[in-house]
């Protein structure tokens, strides 16, 4: 049997003392090896295991109001909103009027769906959207008029449309409608024919800006013009003032379009 020398003692403490480095060596290679990213994915995840699962009721309801203020912030699904307030639609429709593919009209309208502005019905098998609630109307009149009051640039832009000119103040749909009884005023809608033939304000007569020129010499001079469009975001009654301003006759626009005006519950006539 061999005799335990201090010698072997000590060589056999050198032996497991390498062997203890190699492990630790061997560790801390394989930890340095470890993508960082992963690591702290990890951390990360054990750091929410820890958190509470629940969340305020106010963070709740700002993550509500946040989907909404979400669906508004494109341009194509202001336009489709638009479209909306006109009247329900199918995606086709929708696409044409708009420019956009019907795959991405599609989706956008999901988008709004989702939001709850908007909401579908089915027509066989197509697809029929309308505005869910007409405060939609309101609320994308504040937009604009918030945008209006403090971006310099929305301002640029609708003075553009007036030729550079501060536009003249719109006219209030009450004042509008007391001048209509009166007899007192044309009113001419500026919107697409087929927008027109859906619903219009009664006595309107349909022209696009495009065709103004071609019927300066139809309109009363002496009559005070109004021109109206599809809303607040709708540039042809904007570009129907300025051309008609231009060419020296008495011209403003309605506050706000059809849509509001029918919200009032006035009277909308159809050509169907």
């Amino acid at each position: 049997m061999a005799t335990k020398t201090p010698k072997n003692a000590a060589r056999r403490i050198v032996g497991s003392a390498e062997r203890i480095v190699s492990v630790i060596g061997s560790a801390l290679l394989l930890w340095r090896g470890l993508d960082s990213l992963s690591f702290k994915k990890s951390l990360e995840c054990f750091s929410v295991l820890r958190q509470p699962v629940s969340i305020s009721p106010k963070m709740a309801l700002l993550e509500e109001y946040a989907l909404i203020a979400r669906a508004l912030a494109a341009p194509a699904r202001l336009m489709l909103l638009e479209q909306l307030a006109q009247g329900e639609h199918g995606v086709e429709a929708l696409a044409g009027k708009t420019g956009l593919t019907v795959a991405n009209c599609s989706q956008h309208l999901q988008q709004l769906r989702r939001s709850g502005l908007v909401t579908s019905r089915r027509d066989g098998k197509a697809v029929i959207y309308r505005l869910t609630d007409a405060r939609t109307l309101a609320l994308l009149g504040v937009l604009g008029d918030v945008a209006e009051r403090n971006l310099a640039q929305v301002r640029d832009i609708l003075r553009g449309l007036s030729d550079g000119e501060d536009a003249p103040e719109p006219i209030k749909r009450d004042e509008l409608a007391v001048r209509l009884a009166e007899g007192s005023v044309t009113v001419l809608d500026v919107r697409p024919a087929d927008e027109f033939a859906d619903g219009h304000i009664p006595g309107a007569v349909n022209m696009s800006v495009s065709e103004l020129d071609q019927f300066l010499t139809a309109l009363d001079r002496n009559s005070e013009i109004v021109a109206y469009c599809r809303g607040p975001y709708c540039v042809y009654a904007h570009q129907a003032v300025a051309f008609l301003r231009k060419n020296g006759f008495n011209a403003r626009r309605l506050e706000g379009g059809l849509p509001e005006w029918r919200e009032d519950g006035r009277a909308v006539r159809s050509a169907y």
